[in-house]
């Protein structure tokens, strides 16, 4: 997939990045990436109800909405709040999808029960976590990883550094991987958009080693290759400031590339504070927009 631009300098670096919110379906982003990982197993094992975990106004549910929606499976999105109105939630009830809202400590028994449910109605349902975690959603990223590297083959580069907004894991987790599969070199650094340490980490740490194990590689995981930073989180998920809506506008005004303030608008600001802080210069860049165009449109009033 071409989708690796140059776009400028920024702090004395050579700034590229990769467009994954261009991925032609639904707006496009890491979500989907990983949802057609799931749909091809779901389709080969003729499964034919989709059920999933996360926010109604969610990236995540949105693309497995649309998908569902394309083949034809029923869907329920099981969530733990009912949200205000947003795009994605409005695009959600568009595809057509059952919500079913619980209490925190209800989200597994509820998954159980739907299950169970759909299976007494005699469907064949399909369970996918929260935010495309597990195998499926990291191998989506190690075949992006290496996107990454057949462009720095035909363009006679190598990034030092690779930044993206990392959450439930398993984007940083296929990013990794690609890297030690390949005895890569170069940093990734997932800017986190809620978790703290260790758990961040940790969660990152477990699905790459989770990877390794049930694909039996022969590749050790050395923990230094996770940089795992939680320094701009600020007060936890769908948190932002002045400072990442001045850099939305900033991206959107001068390259027309829409962010948002709950990944990649947050990513954006933590990797240009990042490199200040770490005083990196004259260094090859390379920021994954893991997509969330919808959420740019809930932001609209606020840059003004």
């Amino acid at each position: 997939m071409d989708n690796i631009y140059f776009v400028d300098f920024i702090n004395n670096n050579n700034f590229y990045i990769m467009r994954d919110d261009l991925i032609p379906f639904s707006f496009g982003g890491n979500k989907a990436r990983k949802a057609y990982n799931f749909f091809n197993d779901i389709i080969e094992n003729n499964y034919n109800y989709v059920i999933t975990y996360g926010s109604a106004s969610s990236n995540h549910c949105r693309i497995i909405a649309n998908l569902a929606k394309k083949y034809g499976f029923p869907c329920t999105i099981i969530s733990t709040e009912k949200e205000k109105e947003t795009a994605n939630k409005k695009l959600c009830e568009l595809f057509g999808v059952e919500f079913i809202y619980c209490n925190v400590d209800e989200v597994k028994d509820t998954i159980k029960k739907q299950v169970e449910l759909k299976k007494s109605l005699s469907y064949k349902p399909y369970f996918i976590q929260g935010g495309g975690h597990g195998n499926l959603g990291t191998k989506a990223y190690i075949d992006a990883y290496n996107e990454i590297l057949d462009y720095e083959k035909q363009n006679d580069i190598k990034f030092d550094y690779i930044f993206h907004a990392t959450g439930t894991g398993t984007t940083q987790a296929g990013l990794v991987l690609g890297k030690i599969i390949n005895k890569a070199t170069g940093k990734i650094v997932g800017i986190s958009v809620a978790r703290k340490l260790p758990r961040g980490k940790d969660v990152v740490v477990e699905s790459i080693n989770d990877y390794i194990k049930d694909n039996k590689l022969d590749v050790v995981l050395n923990e230094d290759d996770v940089i795992f930073n939680d320094e701009y989180i600020l007060d936890g998920y769908s948190k932002y400031n002045k400072e990442i809506l001045e850099k939305i506008k900033y991206m959107m005004n001068n390259y027309g590339i829409p962010l948002d303030t709950t990944y990649t608008g947050k990513a954006f600001w933590g990797m240009t504070e990042y490199l200040n802080k770490e005083k990196i210069q004259n260094k090859n860049i390379l920021f994954i927009h893991t997509g969330g165009t919808p959420l740019f449109f809930d932001i609209l009033k606020e840059l003004d």
